[in-house]
C-alpha cells in the first residue's frame, strides 16, 4: 500500500493528514505552529512541529512513526518554502518531496479541479491563482510593512488609527477607541500604540482584535463598518488582479475565501459582491481545507487521482 502525506504548516499550528492510493483518509494529527526555520530555536520548533503532527496522524492511522515512508509528500508553509526543505527532507522519509507555501495547498482544497483563485487572510493576506494551462499568480502576501491589506493586523491598525484620529480631534467618533482601550487594559490610544511596539504585542496577537472591530460593525459602528468594507474592496483588488495575469474577463473563474477574517459578515459579504461583479466568477468556501489540499497536491506531484471517499464541506 503506497502512502501519501499533506501537511499545512502554519503560524498558529501544524495539522496533517494521511491517505493511500485509493484516496481513502487513514489518519490526521496536529502540532504546534512552524513558519520559521532561522537557526536555533525557530528550526527546533519546526521540527518538533513537523514531528508531532505527523506523529499524531501516524498514530491515528496505526502506523509506526518510526518507520514509515511516503510515496510522495507535500508541505505548505506559511511564510514560504526556502529555508525548510533541507530540514524536512532530513527528518521524513518520502520518493518525492514537494515544499510548497501555504497559499498553493489552500488553492488545492479550496477548488474542484485546484484551479482558480484563493484569497487569504488570516493575520496577513494574499490572492493566489491557477489557471487550466497550469499557471501561476499571486497578488499582495508582502507582510505588515509593505502589504497585508485585508488582513487581520491590517484591520487593528486601521482601528487604532481611527481611536488615535478621535482622541486628537481630527477624526469622527467612535466605539473602537473605548472598545480597544477596555481590550488591552491601556490609558489611552497613545498608551496602547506604544504597547502594540512591544513583544508583549505581536502581529498575530494584534491581529487577534479585528475581531472586536467586526462586533463594532455588527453594533451599528459606522467607522469599523467603513473599515471593514474597505479592507473587503482590498481583497477583492488582490483577487481581481491575479483574475488579470491569469484570466481573460469572458472566461469563468472560481474564487474560495479562507482564514479568520472571512469569519466577518459584513468583510465576507462585501467581499463576495465586489468579486462576482465580474461575469462567470462564482465566489464561496473552500471544498476542503489546507491540509487537504496539502494531500491533493502530494497525489497530484505522482500523477495519482485519490479523492472520491472525501468529504466536502
Amino acid at each position: 500500500m503506497r502512502l501519501f502525506l499533506g501537511v499545512d504548516g502554519g503560524q498558529s499550528g501544524t495539522a496533517a493528514i494521511i491517505g493511500d492510493e485509493t484516496g481513502r483518509v487513514l489518519g490526521t494529527g496536529e502540532g504546534g505552529p512552524c513558519n520559521h526555520a532561522a537557526a536555533g530555536e525557530g528550526r527546533a520548533k519546526l521540527e518538533r512541529a513537523v514531528t508531532e503532527s505527523v506523529g499524531a496522524a501516524c498514530a491515528h492511522a496505526g502506523l509506526d512513526a518510526a518507520s514509515v515512508s511516503f510515496e510522495a509528500a507535500c508541505f505548505g508553509m506559511s511564510g514560504g518554502p526556502d529555508d525548510k526543505r533541507e530540514i524536512l527532507a532530513g527528518i521524513l522519509h518520502t520518493a518525492h518531496l514537494t515544499v510548497t507555501n501555504d497559499a498553493v495547498i489552500a488553492l488545492a482544497g479550496a477548488t474542484a479541479t485546484g484551479q482558480g483563485i484563493i484569497a487569504i487572510a488570516g493575520t496577513g493576506s494574499i490572492a493566489f491563482g491557477r489557471n487550466p494551462a497550469g499557471r501561476t499568480a499571486r497578488a499582495g502576501g508582502w507582510g505588515y510593512v509593505f502589504g497585508d491589506e485585508g488582513g487581520g493586523f491590517d484591520i487593528a491598525r486601521q482601528a487604532l488609527r481611527a481611536a488615535l484620529r478621535m482622541e486628537e480631534g481630527w477624526g469622527p467618533r467612535t466605539a473602537l477607541r473605548e472598545i480597544l482601550l477596555a481590550a488591552t487594559g491601556a490609558r489611552d490610544a497613545n498608551d496602547l500604540l506604544h504597547r502594540f511596539y512591544t513583544p508583549e504585542w505581536p502581529r498575530a496577537r494584534v491581529a487577534t482584535l479585528a475581531r472586536l472591530v467586526d462586533s463594532a460593525a455588527v453594533d451599528s459602528d459606522a467607522v469599523a463598518a467603513e473599515i471593514l468594507r474597505g479592507e473587503a474592496h482590498q481583497l477583492a483588488m488582490l483577487t481581481g488582479a491575479v483574475r488579470g495575469q491569469l484570466w481573460k474577463d469572458s472566461d469563468a473563474v472560481e474564487v474560495a475565501y479562507i482564514g479568520g477574517v472571512f469569519e466577518s459578515a459584513l468583510l465576507r459579504e462585501t467581499f463576495r459582491t465586489l468579486v462576482e461583479l465580474h461575469d462567470g466568477v462564482h465566489c464561496g468556501p473552500p471544498r476542503r481545507g489546507p491540509a487537504e489540499g496539502a494531500l491533493l497536491e502530494a497525489y497530484r506531484s505522482v500523477g495519482v487521482v485519490g479523492q472520491a471517499s472525501w468529504p466536502v464541506h
